[in-house]
């Protein structure tokens, strides 16, 4: 398969304004953008950048929902060279703080009215980020001491339109485009480093493989801070000539309005998110028919769901894969006319260029049709850890090949089957949650001795977590005031659903937890 016609994120951003011109770009509310519009609110933010001082390589953190101006801004900051810093928006004050002190965000955009979070008290909280000179309020009205964003994209006027073209045009393939939080089994968020060119050769692979089509119309719910989000979503539009159509929230009535008053034809989603609109009551009653393409990926998928959506909701094309942040959020694909049980239970054939071995607890190549850790190699791998050597080098070993921490079969087909995790990462409803992470934060609780976290199944949500957790003496916190106590220190998604008091945790050897002796407790806690 050839390599990307761009190897830039801004090259990408004028060839689809030429290509496209008067297509529909992004529509939101009652704004509907043509790609030229798109590329010259683009461009206005970038030269707002330059006035405001913002040089190559500078960080600069997006912390919002899916919003139109999300992407004005995201792209002009890739448009200067500068990197994009995406913040959960499930994240607590703590936990954003973290990553913008780490990452030396210099400019935060954000916004003000939506769930009812206070993003900019947020930021200033605990001392604030010393690194962070502004904070420009996208959307909602502004703070003391932030900018709004008209008045900030006033600022471009100082800057020509050439310099502006001057400065993409010094933005090279290999430059680092944007890092990408995530946590890892020590409990601390690692920012992956990601380039410019590698993510745009990924993602044209990966558009080509599912089937997007020019005039497609692209219903993004997964946050554009995650990579399904930004990768699949905002830049494989541009590529393929797809309208981004972002909303904010799911909620299944919702959604499957936009569905039918947009004529939605590809929608990305969790399969949490596909059983929830098939298990609303009045699904029958909204017109999804426009519906062509379906992208699954981040858990388990019941054979049945994929027979539902193809059946019940007329998708013509189900497709599922797996990915890891440091493989650019993708390494394997089904392709659309694979069968229900190849979607099912495999994550496809890995992407064109990539090469994936699966090896044994000592590095040797597992037998065919045997389990064994998946290792990737090529084009998609990270340029490391941020700031962290020593983890990029445990993650990328000499020969180049990326450890996912996943267990997996190959298949005579060629398919790629997760059968585990070697990491004990759990997913809740599409968000990754690492158990060492929340432990830590558990830890702080004054009535926790000791804790463990594994992931249990849950009907809506694919999996939740269960916390194991050994008491202080002389304490009595219960269960439902520690799972309070972590909705106020954590990202929703992170907060166990279920306590359950143990008098000690069961240990090896080494004094390891034995997670699979509590994920065994918990199954049968479960029947």
């Amino acid at each position: 398969m050839p390599d990307a016609p761009w190897r830039t994120i801004p090259e990408l951003v004028d060839d689809s304004a030429q290509r496209f011109a008067g297509d529909e770009a992004l529509v939101e509310d009652n704004e509907r953008w043509t790609f030229t519009d798109l590329a010259d609110r683009i461009h206005l933010a970038a030269r707002a950048l330059m006035a405001s001082g913002v040089q190559r390589g500078d960080r600069i953190a997006i912390w919002a929902p899916n919003v139109s101006e999300w992407v004005v801004a995201g792209l002009a900051v890739h448009s200067v060279g500068a990197w994009l810093i995406p913040i959960n928006t499930r994240f607590k004050g703590r936990e954003a703080r973290d990553v913008m002190r780490r990452a030396g965000v210099r400019t935060l955009f954000t916004v003000t009215d939506f769930l009812d979070s206070d993003y900019v008290g947020a930021a200033r909280d605990d001392g604030g980020v010393a690194s962070l000179d502004e904070i420009v309020v996208l959307r909602g009205p502004t703070a003391a001491g932030t900018v709004g964003f008209d008045d900030f994209l006033a600022r471009a006027s100082a800057v020509d339109d050439a310099a502006r073209a001057a400065r993409a045009a010094e933005v090279q393939g290999d430059d680092v485009c944007h890092v990408l939080f995530t946590s890892g089994t020590t409990g601390a968020p690692k920012g992956v480093m990601l380039t410019h060119e590698q993510v745009c050769r990924a993602y044209l692979i990966f558009s080509e493989v599912i089937g997007l089509r020019e005039g497609d119309r692209y219903l993004i719910v997964l946050p554009f801070f995650h990579s399904f989000g930004l990768h699949a979503g905002i830049l494989c539009c541009l590529m393929k000539g797809a309208t981004i159509v972002p909303l904010q929230v799911f909620e299944p009535a919702t959604t499957m309005r936009f569905i039918t008053d947009e004529r939605i034809t590809a929608f990305p989603g969790a399969p949490a998110i596909y059983q929830g609109m098939l298990n609303h009551p009045d699904v029958d009653a909204f017109d999804l028919s426009s519906l062509r393409l379906a992208i699954l990926g981040a858990a388990a998928i019941p054979v049945e769901l994929v027979e539902q959506m193809r059946g019940r909701l007329g998708i013509e094309c189900v497709v599922a894969g797996f990915g890891i942040t440091e493989s650019s959020g993708i390494v394997s694909m089904c392709r659309f006319d694979d069968p229900p049980e190849v979607i099912a239970h495999t994550c496809g054939r890995p992407l064109p260029g990539l090469e994936v071995r699966l090896v044994d607890d000592e590095g040797v190549d597992a037998p065919p049709s045997t389990p064994g850790e998946i290792l990737v190699r090529g084009y998609t791998l990270m340029r490391g850890y941020l700031d962290d050597p020593d983890q990029t080098a445990a993650a990328i070993d000499g020969d180049g090949w990326l450890h996912t921490g996943d267990i997996g079969v190959l298949r005579a087909d060629g398919n790629l089957a997760i059968t585990d995790r070697k990491k004990d990462m759990f997913v809740v409803g599409g968000f990754n949650v690492y158990p060492a992470e929340v432990e830590n934060m558990m830890s702080a609780h004054p009535a926790i001795g000791q804790v463990a976290v594994v992931g249990i199944p849950d009907a809506r949500l694919g999996e939740v977590g269960l916390a194991y957790v050994v008491p202080r003496p002389g304490t009595d916190a219960t269960s439902d005031a520690i799972v309070e106590w972590c909705r106020e220190q954590m990202a929703n998604y992170k907060v166990p659903r279920a306590v359950e008091f143990v008098d000690g945790l069961p240990l090896n050897a080494s004094g390891k937890v034995l997670k699979y002796e509590l994920r065994e407790r918990a199954a049968a806690r479960a029947t």
